[in-house]
C-alpha cells in the first residue's frame, strides 16, 4: 500500500461517517441529512475518504470556478457537489474550508424494491469532477434547499410507513432538478465550452496529424478528458449539448474524416489505413466506416477513380 493509499479514509456505513463527523448516529441507517457539518479540513483527518454509498451535499461558496481560468457566467454563491459510492472524494478546493449546509447520505440499499435503484446509475454528474460542481442561482438554491428540509423533517420528525416512499420521491425531485439546472448551466457556460471544443478539435487533428494513433491507438475518452482537466462524463455531456453527440462518437466521426483523407489521397490498403488509423483490426475498421458512412472503404475508394 502506497502513500496516498494510507491517507484514504473508507466508510462503508453511514454510522461510520456520523462518527468520524463527530455526529449523533443516523437515525435511519441507510439515509442521513446532515445540516451544517464541519468541513473535512476541520477534522484534523487524512485528506482523501471513500464512501460506500451516494453523497448529495450543498455549499454556500464554492471555490473552483477559476481553475481553467474562464469568465463563466455562473453564480457566485452555492452549490451542489455529487459522489458515487467508490468514488474518492474531499481532496480538492470544494472539499476543503467551506463547511456544507446540507448533506445527504443515501446507502445503495435504500433503494431496494425501487426503480430509482437502476435510474440513480444513469445520472452522469455523480462521476463528475469536484470542479464541475453544479452552480446554483439563488432560486434554484432555495428550490434545492427546501428538498433537503422535506427530507430533514421527514427523518428526524415522522419516521413511518410512509417515510420511505415519500424520500424516494424527494431524492428523484432532486436528481430531477439537478439535472436541469446542469443542462442550464451548460448552456450559461456556452462560451467556454465552445473554448473546450475547439481545444478538442485541436487536440483530434494533433493526435492524428502526429501519427500518434499508429503508435499509441485509437485515442480514448479518457485521453481527451484527462487532456482538457475534464472528467469524461462531463465531457461526454458537454458535447452532446454542443453537438448532438457523445465524446465517443465525436473521436469516430473524427476517426472517418481521416479515414476519407487517406483513402482519397493516398494509395495505402485497407488494412494499412486502418493500422494508421490505431486500428489493430482492419475487419473493425471496415465495419465502423461501412456504420458511419453507409459505404465499404473500397466502394469509397472507388468513388474517386
Amino acid at each position: 500500500m502506497n502513500r496516498d493509499e494510507k491517507n484514504i479514509l473508507r466508510f462503508d456505513t453511514l454510522t461510520e461517517a456520523h462518527r468520524a463527523f463527530g455526529l449523533t448516529p443516523p437515525k435511519h441507517p441507510l439515509i442521513s441529512v446532515i445540516k451544517a457539518a464541519p468541513s473535512w479540513s476541520e477534522l484534523n483527518l487524512p485528506q482523501g475518504h471513500v464512501l460506500g454509498f451516494y453523497k448529495i451535499s450543498y455549499k454556500p461558496k464554492l471555490g473552483g470556478k477559476l481553475k481553467y481560468g474562464q469568465g463563466y457566467y455562473d453564480f457566485d454563491e452555492g452549490g451542489l457537489l455529487f459522489a458515487q459510492p467508490g468514488q474518492i472524494i474531499g481532496v480538492s478546493e470544494h472539499e476543503g474550508a467551506v463547511c456544507s449546509e446540507y448533506t445527504l447520505l443515501i446507502h445503495p440499499d435504500f433503494f431496494l424494491g425501487y426503480t430509482l435503484a437502476k435510474k440513480i446509475t444513469q445520472y452522469g454528474f455523480f462521476s463528475y469532477a469536484t470542479n464541475e460542481a453544479l452552480h446554483l442561482s439563488d432560486q434554484e438554491r432555495d428550490t434545492i434547499i427546501s428538498i433537503f428540509k422535506i427530507m430533514e423533517d421527514e427523518l428526524n420528525t415522522r419516521l413511518d410507513d410512509f417515510s420511505h416512499d415519500v424520500v424516494i420521491s424527494q431524492i428523484e425531485l432532486l436528481l430531477t432538478y439537478a439535472n436541469r439546472f446542469y443542462k442550464r448551466q451548460f448552456i450559461t457556460r456556452k462560451v467556454v465550452h465552445h473554448d473546450l471544443l475547439q481545444k478538442l478539435e485541436d487536440l483530434l487533428r494533433d493526435y492524428f496529424n502526429n501519427e500518434n494513433s499508429s503508435s499509441k491507438g485509437i485515442p480514448t475518452v479518457q485521453y481527451l478528458a484527462d487532456s482538457l482537466n475534464l472528467s469524461p462524463s462531463y465531457l461526454s455531456d458537454m458535447l452532446r449539448t454542443l453537438t448532438g453527440q457523445n465524446a465517443q462518437q465525436h473521436i469516430h466521426d473524427k476517426l472517418i474524416e481521416k479515414a476519407k483523407e487517406k483513402l482519397s489521397t493516398t494509395t495505402l490498403s485497407i488494412s494499412e489505413v486502418a493500422y494508421a488509423l490505431g486500428f489493430e483490426h482492419p475487419q473493425s475498421f471496415s465495419k465502423l466506416f461501412k456504420m458511419k458512412t453507409n459505404r465499404s472503404p473500397i466502394e469509397f475508394r472507388r468513388s474517386f477513380n
